[in-house]
């Protein structure tokens, strides 16, 4: 198939794309590079594309539609897996136009073009933390998700809602997959993962949150991948048992699906610093401190119904993947 990808050079864009290409798909990337993390690991994972004659790259940003139909009208995209994102709980309190900008504008724009050019079926990411102020555990795609407590959670509840507009009045399939906490190589830097393993490396004390007591479902990458792919596979279909009077709000009488997309162990925060300092050989130093505003305690995902629908399994264990993100650390900054 042809199918595009938007935040190929992210972490999870960039290893769909790879795992497409080598199941024979042709790949179209979309990626503007922005400068929220070091822009010098998103050039190193667009390296890694390079030896693919698939693959067809364009640097933009998804707010400006001109050259995202352009795109679409030359390649013809049959699916479309739609990963960029302003993302960053944090940065969305203080920099908020950008996630106006990105994640709302941006996201019009894909809709815009996947009615205009047939395209078979949408998935894009949502997240878990658009779960926000709801502390039912484990967190299910049956529950509301009316409470968002920051405005990277909004925004993403809002991609849900226009995606479902979109799928009632044009008839278009779209799945949203909300992520839980992902990990492994290549990973984000301003995540806690990668924070963790730069900081005790260099000695320095790491900032431990909520006095240490958060849990996480902490999902490797090749997981996550793994449940995007089946995801695109599988087009959302209409759910003929769905009652308006009792409404569901993870599908629909339109094709619209909603999936968790995590590993179902949520892990303690403390043992998952264990984990590091073990791959490391040093002890941390913490600096144990209250919560972070727009932060949850917990976050653990039902993913029964992906699994069910979908044949997602994830089968990467915590100390195996912490493993492996510790040995391509130690390789990637020597």
């Amino acid at each position: 198939m042809i199918i595009l990808v938007t935040g190929s050079a992210g972490f999870i864009g960039c290893e769909t794309t790879i795992q497409l290409l080598k199941r024979g798909d042709t790949v179209i990337g979309i990626d503007n590079v922005n400068d929220y993390y070091d822009t010098q690991l998103k050039r190193d994972r667009l390296k890694r594309l390079e030896d693919y004659p698939d693959y067809h790259h364009y640097e933009f940003c998804l707010s400006d539609y001109s050259k995202l139909d352009t795109v679409f009208k030359r390649h013809a995209p049959q699916r479309a897996i739609h990963l960029a994102a302003q993302a960053g709980v944090r940065h969305s309190i203080t920099n908020p136009q950008a996630y106006v900008v990105s994640n709302l504008s941006g996201f019009l724009n894909i809709l815009e073009c996947c009615r205009h050019h047939q395209t078979e079926h949408l998935v894009y990411a949502s997240s878990s933390s658009v779960y926000g102020a709801n502390t039912a555990q484990p967190f299910s795609t049956h529950h509301s998700a009316n409470h968002p407590v920051s405005l990277y959670a909004a925004t993403k509840k809002s991609n849900e809602l226009m995606a479902h507009s979109y799928s009632h009045l044009y008839n278009i399939p779209t799945t949203g997959l909300r992520f839980f906490t992902v990990y492994g190589p290549w990973g984000r830097p301003d995540m806690a993962p990668m924070i963790f393993a730069r900081k005790i490396s260099a000695g320095e004390p790491i900032d431990v949150f909520n006095y240490g007591n958060h849990r996480r479902d902490f999902t490797y990458i090749d997981d996550i991948v793994e449940g995007v792919i089946r995801s695109c596979d599988k087009i959302a279909q209409p759910n003929p048992l769905w009652n308006s009077d009792a409404p569901d709000p993870s599908s629909s009488t339109a094709p619209y699906r909603i999936y968790n997309i995590g590993c179902n162990k949520p892990v303690e925060l403390m043992r998952f610093i264990e984990l590091i300092e073990q791959e490391l050989g040093i002890k941390a130093q913490k600096n144990l401190l209250p919560m972070q505003q727009g932060d949850v305690p917990d976050t653990y995902a039902d993913v029964s119904e992906l699994i069910d629908e979908v044949g997602y399994q994830p089968s990467i264990d915590i100390e195996t993947g912490v493993a492996n993100f510790i040995a391509w650390y130690k390789n990637y900054y020597p």
